[in-house]
C-alpha cells in the first residue's frame, strides 16, 4: 500500500476518533450542556444571528424600501477612502477612549478600594453617592451639565469665571470645536461609575483576609504592598470584567455627544463611530451603509477585547 494511502487512512481514523470522542463527551455531560442550551439559545438568536446578519447587509445596498443589492466591498471602500466624516469620528471615538477608558477604569477602581477599606456601615452612603450618576438618564444629566457649560452669562462655569476675572466674555463650551470633547470626556468620567465600579467593590469586599494575615507573615508591610502582591491577584477576574465593559462603554458613546454638543456637532468635533451609525441608519435609511459601519466597529470592540484578554485572562 502507498504512504499516501496509509495517509489517508490515518487521517480519516483520526478525524473519526475525535468525532467519537466528542459524541462521549457530548453525551457524558448531557445535563451539563442541558442547562446551558437557553444561553446558547438566546445567545444565537441575539449576539451570532444579528452579527452575521449585519456582515451580510454590509456587503449591500438596503435602504428599506428596496430588497437588498449585492455591493460587495464598496461600502467598506466607502468608508476609509471617501467618508471623511467617518475617519474624523474615528479620531474622536479613539480620542474619547484613550481619555476615558484608562482614567475611568482607574477611577473606579480607585474609589472602590477607598470604600473597602472603611467601616462597613457606611460603605453603602459611600457606594449610592458614586453610582448614583452612572444610573442617572442621560437626559437628566444633560440638563444639569447644558446648564453648567452654557455658552450664555447665564451659564454657571461663564459666570463664575466672568465674575473672578478669568473670562471678559461668556466662552461657547459645547460650539467651540476646541472644548466640546473634553466637555464630553468629563462629562463621562463623571458617569463612568458603573457595572465595573461595583463589581471591582464586590471583588474587594470578597478578598479572605487570610490571604493578608499570610502576606504580614511572608513580609508585607505597606498598604501598597498589599495591593499589589495580593489585592490586585485575588480580584484578577474582575479586572477583566470591567476592562472589558470599559471599552464597550467608550467605544459606543453616543447618547452624551447628542445630548451635550447636538446633532451635527459643530465641524463634527463630537462625532463619533455611534453617532454616524445612527446617521445612516436612522436619518438617511441606508442601512447597508450602516452595518459596514457596525461591523468595523465590532471589529474593534474584538481586537481590543482581545489585548485585554490576553493582558488580564487566565493563561491557563
Amino acid at each position: 500500500m502507498s504512504e499516501a494511502a496509509l495517509d489517508s487512512q490515518t487521517a480519516k481514523k483520526v478525524i473519526a476518533d475525535k468525532k467519537e470522542s466528542l459524541w462521549a463527551r457530548l453525551v457524558s455531560h448531557r445535563t451539563s450542556f442541558l442547562f446551558l442550551a437557553p444561553f446558547f439559545l438566546l445567545f444565537l438568536v441575539f449576539t451570532v444571528i444579528p452579527v452575521l446578519t449585519a456582515a451580510g447587509l454590509s456587503l449591500t445596498y438596503y435602504n428599506i424600501l428596496e430588497p437588498p443589492r449585492w455591493v460587495g466591498l464598496e461600502n467598506y471602500k466607502q468608508l476609509f477612502l471617501e467618508d471623511d466624516i467617518f475617519l474624523k469620528a474615528i479620531g474622536n471615538t479613539l480620542t474619547f477612549a484613550v481619555f476615558t477608558g484608562p482614567l475611568g477604569y482607574c477611577m473606579s477602581f480607585i474609589l472602590a478600594w477607598l470604600i473597602s477599606n472603611i467601616p462597613q456601615k457606611y460603605r453603602f452612603f459611600f457606594t449610592l453617592c458614586f453610582y448614583t450618576p452612572a444610573i442617572a438618564s442621560s437626559v437628566a444629566m444633560s440638563v444639569v451639565w447644558l446648564y453648567l457649560f452654557s455658552g450664555d452669562r447665564y451659564g454657571l462655569i461663564n459666570h463664575w469665571m466672568i465674575k473672578i476675572g478669568v473670562f471678559d466674555e461668556p466662552w461657547l463650551w459645547l460650539q467651540d470645536v476646541k472644548t466640546i470633547m473634553p466637555v464630553i470626556i468629563l462629562v463621562s468620567l463623571w458617569t463612568s461609575m458603573g457595572t465595573g465600579f461595583l463589581a471591582f467593590l464586590a471583588g474587594l469586599s470578597n478578598v479572605p483576609t487570610d490571604l493578608y494575615e499570610a502576606g504580614v507573615i511572608d513580609g508585607v508591610r505597606y498598604r501598597w504592598q498589599e495591593l499589589w502582591y495580593i489585592t490586585l491577584p485575588s480580584i484578577k477576574p474582575q479586572l477583566l470584567f470591567g476592562a472589558v465593559l470599559t471599552i464597550v462603554s467608550s467605544l459606543q458613546v453616543y447618547d452624551i455627544a447628542m445630548s451635550l454638543a447636538g446633532f451635527p456637532s459643530t465641524l463634527y468635533a463630537g462625532h463619533t463611530i455611534m453617532t454616524h451609525l445612527y446617521d445612516y441608519a436612522f436619518v438617511r435609511f441606508e442601512m447597508g451603509y450602516a452595518a459596514a459601519i457596525a461591523v468595523v466597529l465590532f471589529l474593534l470592540m474584538v481586537g481590543l477585547n482581545r489585548i485585554i484578554f490576553n493582558l488580564l485572562g487566565e493563561r491557563d
